[in-house]
């Protein structure tokens, strides 16, 4: 049998191992604290608040340009590359004055990143006063940047049935709230679309399946830039 180490000896030995399990503790709790899963990037919901232009009035489901704005999308790399998701709360036959009385409980529900207003055409077609419409408009927009909702605007052109003055009149609402509020505007969400058969509906109103994507086409630059700024 080996003689027993002397006291002092195995004391030491003893203090060594305690310091050093301190130090291991002590990283293990460092790491444990260091190494902490990273949260997904929140994806930007974008609402969409328009009428049958944005509702798909007319075709096949998943063929109008929000549907092909979602597919977009899912391609394209955005900020902290979180998707962004759309909320089609798009209603044909929708008008300012309804789109308004809507908008607080979708703002309150969804709580968007971004609103897209796509509205007014209903409006002008049946020659609501243009004080109305412009109003109307603007409420919404104070609205949705109340709730810290970034703003895209979607301007609307209408045939001259109640003269020429009332319908550039109706445009210039567009205009002026894009210049008063300073927001992302599209002036004619129907440029090179309307007034072109080959591209609309048989009631002549309604933008087929062949025009979506140049619809989207047109929105997209600007939705983008609102994008790159969330």
């Amino acid at each position: 049998m080996s003689p027993s180490l002397p006291l002092f000896t195995r004391l030491k030995g003893r203090g060594l191992r305690s310091r050093r399990l301190v130090v291991l503790r002590r990283l293990l709790l460092t790491l444990a604290v260091s190494i902490q899963p990273v949260a997904a990037a929140t994806p930007a919901s974008i609402l969409i608040l328009g009428d049958s232009l944005s509702s798909g009035y007319g075709l096949e489901q998943g063929s109008g340009w929000v549907a092909l704005l979602q597919q977009r999308l899912l391609s394209e790399t955005l900020p902290d590359h979180a998707v962004a998701v759309t909320i089609n709360a798009s209603i044909s036959g929708d008008t300012t004055d309804s789109g308004l009385k809507r908008l607080p409980a979708l703002l309150r529900r969804h709580q968007p990143g971004i609103t897209v207003i796509e509205l007014g055409g209903n409006d002008g077609l049946r020659g609501f006063p243009l004080a109305i419409i412009e109003n109307n408009l603007a409420t919404m927009i104070k609205l949705v940047r109340a709730e810290g909702s970034r703003v895209l605007l979607l301007g609307m052109r209408i045939p001259p049935s109640y003269g020429r003055r009332y319908s550039e009149a109706f445009h210039k609402i567009y205009l002026d709230l894009q210049k008063q509020y300073q927001l992302a505007l599209v002036p004619f969400l129907l440029q090179g679309i309307g007034g072109h058969p080959k591209l609309m509906q048989a009631d002549g109103i309604h933008p087929n399946a062949l025009a979506q994507a140049m619809m989207l086409e047109l929105v997209w630059p600007e939705l983008n830039r609102v994008l790159k700024k969330q």
